[in-house]
């Protein structure tokens, strides 16, 4: 049984918003992607979001066959994810009244992001006799396991909510075994309802640039042709720790002094998360260590534009304290650019060590030092990994993930009417 019509749900943060601020980042490249992809092979996605202005129209169309639906409830500014559980029965409340004023039997199956989405998305599903998939994307106990110095634990609220909705989904997608493995490990999931499916990347905007296209690059990026480039993007928040990057530079300067006439790190992205209560602290630690005047600090970009910056870099650092996938990794090695990372999570999925990037054992900046000064001074490694790197982001493709994705909800669906039947 085909999927035609399905409701997606992205409560937290709009598939509209920018990624790399506030609370846009992965998982909002995720849902378009996956909604175009779905969409081109003949399904009619519905996203449904908490509308944050006055001026949103109730349904905006993405592309088409995607159509965003702006779900009034609560205020539309001033609300921390936080604060945002108060907020679910008015948001339910309003995607089932949606739906009752559509033909009966609209949707085929419903899929959830993040763990507020998936509280409306249980009660959906029980509501329109159709499976819910979710996709967890983040999860509270495996933040607060590997917590970065100075952030704040997820609350306890969190993670009960999360326990209920992997009770009540019919189908977890896990985006790595390691992300499976926590769902049963840490939440108690059924292993037989959790499934795989790997993220994609854009090929076609993440491409590798041509060998005399580097100097043009970083030209139009006002960055030196002969410049040792060291990238961090992504949100400015303790858990994508960039201050690990900052502090192994200081640390690199220290060893090599030489090198700062040639070194600069652009910090791609804009204060998110615990990141908002001090979204100068990045800035002040650069003035502390004395590498301010090496730091360049850049708002969010558009993808086309962050392929660019991506492929102006010597290296992209990804030092995360966990992440479920590693989006940032994935969209880098496309673009044939090495990457470092730290060995958590899914990066040891998306970085395969040696091959198009090198994997750090914690976050120790003097390890990162050592790590990122072994590809910004060996050009026969950089090329080695830029080879590398492009031939692994290739294994991950946003059809793929849509093909595979389109399986689950076949499943769900059958699952489903075996139970009932």
């Amino acid at each position: 049984m085909g999927v035609r019509r399905l409701a997606m749900i992205s409560l937290h943060t709009s598939p509209l918003d920018q990624p790399g601020t506030g609370d846009a980042g992965g998982m909002n490249v995720y849902v378009v992607e996956l909604a175009k992809r779905l969409a081109a092979r003949g399904v009619e996605v519905d996203v449904f979001t908490r509308a944050t202005s006055s001026s949103l129209e109730p349904v905006v169309p993405l592309v088409d066959g995607v159509a965003v639906r702006h779900i009034h409830a609560g205020p539309f500014e001033g609300l921390t994810k936080h604060e945002l559980p108060g907020q679910l029965c008015v948001f339910a409340r309003e995607v089932l009244r949606t739906e009752a004023a559509l033909p009966v039997g609209h949707y085929d199956a419903v899929h959830s992001h993040y763990w507020l989405s998936g509280q409306v998305g249980a009660l959906a599903r029980d509501r329109w006799g159709v499976p819910l998939v979710h996709s967890m994307h983040t999860m509270a106990k495996v933040k607060n396991d590997a917590l970065a110095a100075g952030d704040t634990p997820e609350p306890a609220a969190r993670e009960i909510g999360e326990e209920q909705v992997v009770e009540a989904a019919d189908v977890l997608i896990a985006n790595t075994d390691v992300e499976a493995r926590q769902l049963v490990d840490l939440y108690g999931a059924d292993p037989v309802r959790v499934e795989v499916v790997h993220p994609g990347v854009d090929l076609d905007v993440f491409s590798p640039r041509g060998p005399a296209d580097l100097a043009a690059e970083r030209a139009a990026l006002g960055l030196p042709a002969d410049a040792v480039v060291l990238l961090f993007a992504g949100r400015i928040q303790p858990l994508k720790a960039p201050d690990v990057l900052v502090r192994a530079v200081a640390v690199m300067l220290e060893r090599d002094p030489g090198l700062r006439s040639r070194l600069v790190v652009p910090v791609v992205g804009g204060p998110s998360g615990s990141g908002l209560d001090r979204p100068e602290a990045l800035a002040a630690l650069c003035a502390e260590l004395g590498v301010a005047d090496v730091v360049r600090f850049v708002p969010p970009v558009a993808q086309r534009d962050l392929a660019r910056w991506y492929r102006a870099a010597t290296a992209v650092a990804v030092p995360s304290h966990n992440e479920s996938f590693g989006l940032v990794a994935v969209e880098a090695q496309a673009c044939g650019t090495p990457v470092v990372a730290a060995a958590v999570g899914g990066l040891t999925t998306v970085v395969r060590d040696g091959v198009g990037g090198l994997l750090v054992a914690g976050h120790d900046p003097a390890d990162w030092a050592t790590a990122l000064a072994r590809v910004a001074g060996d050009p026969g490694l950089r090329e080695r990994l830029g080879r590398g790197a492009r031939e692994q982001a290739c294994d991950f493709s946003w059809d793929a993930t849509a093909e595979a994705t389109l399986g689950v909800y076949r499943r769900a669906r059958e699952r489903m009417r075996e139970s009932v039947g």
